[in-house]
């Protein structure tokens, strides 16, 4: 018996800017990718979530979005607060319900956490958000050390987090590479998990030392889902880019 297709969402189901985009984006997507996916049921279907992916290319944010759209939920990023400015593109941002993030001050940032955490627990939609900030620089493409920004808008709302992993991405757009279409539909396959148990936090969710351990929590999830994919053991310690002399770009984090 074939699996059951998860129910979609009133957000996928009702008219929107995500119409148009999936009828072009997906059909294009098709040609290049074959996405599996594993624990679709793990979603949920109805209000706020967090979603946490690993990052292994700069192309995977169109798996991930894909995938999330098969599931039955609307596909939404945390983006640049600049972005939001510009035209055009943050016409599309905002009313589509991209989440902007700030690199402002810290009692400034905390605020925006919680502004979009009521956001979203208010009208039931999640968020994609990559809790390492930017591509991995661990050099076998395995989860960095994570940020805090993921748990930190779940514990602000009591929004679940969800741990998503997904390999196969970097075979079309290899890590800082050149992309390579041929051979067609390569096979990328993605793994939902259960959500994160964050309870032991949730009394301490301002205190940054809760907010790193929490952290340390979800990263360990995703790197337990993506060595699941890749049929070997993920490393014990996750990768700090600061010991080894690199520099993280692409942050998304103040």
């Amino acid at each position: 018996m074939s699996p059951r297709r998860p129910r979609a969402s009133s957000e996928k189901t009702r008219p929107s800017l995500f119409w148009p985009l999936a009828a072009i984006i997906i059909p294009l997507m098709g040609l290049v990718f074959k996405i599996e996916v594993e624990g679709s049921e793990k979603l949920p279907r109805d209000g706020a979530f967090v979603l946490a992916p690993n990052h292994v290319s700069e192309i995977d944010p169109l798996v991930v979005a894909i995938a999330v759209w098969r599931m039955g939920r609307a596909p939404r990023f945390m983006a640049k607060e600049s972005l939001f400015r510009v035209p055009v593109l943050g016409w599309v941002l905002r009313h589509t319900g991209m989440v902007p993030v700030s690199r402002a001050t810290s009692a400034a940032a905390a605020r925006a956490t919680l502004e979009s955490s009521e956001t979203l627990v208010r009208h039931g939609r999640g968020v994609i958000v990559y809790p390492e900030g930017s591509l991995t620089r661990e050099p076998h493409l395995w989860p960095m050390r994570g940020k805090t920004g993921a748990v930190r808008l779940a514990l602000a709302g009591g929004i679940p987090v969800i741990p998503m992993a997904q390999w196969g991405a970097q075979q079309v757009l290899p890590r800082y590479g050149k992309l390579k279409l041929w051979p067609l539909r390569r096979r990328v396959r993605v793994i939902v998990g259960d959500p994160v148990d964050l309870s032991a936090y949730t009394d301490e969710a301002t205190s940054q030392t809760a907010l790193v351990a929490a952290t340390d929590v979800v990263m360990a999830d995703i790197a337990g889902l993506l060595s699941q994919l890749r049929g070997e053991p993920a490393p014990e310690a996750r990768w700090n880019p600061a010991d080894h002399g690199q520099k993280e770009t692409g942050r998304l984090e103040p």
